[in-house]
């Protein structure tokens, strides 16, 4: 009987495993990686954006607001300073 519990606790020690790095790669790719590439896109495509597009750029950014809020320190994506001529 006492194999047959330590077992069993061996195998919960697995599952709990499995399941906390399962939660931090689900989290991490909410937080960090899909507004990340989000951040690329928007940059890109910012001027250039059709409606249909822009539209569904501002539902992903309503969908992946906390992570856009934790990287907007980090990034700048202002203007670039024009060179003038004279």
């Amino acid at each position: 009987m006492p194999d047959l519990n330590l077992q069993l606790l061996s195998d919960l020690n697995l599952q709990l495993t499995l399941d906390a790095i399962l939660y931090l790669a689900l989290g991490g790719a909410y937080l960090v990686v899909v507004p990340a590439l989000l951040f690329l896109y928007l940059n890109l495509r910012w001027h250039i954006a059709g409606s249909v597009e822009r539209t569904f750029l501002y539902g992903m950014v309503f969908a992946f607001f906390p992570g856009l809020l934790l990287l907007s320190p980090f990034l700048n994506f202002r203007p670039k300073k024009r060179q003038l001529q004279g």
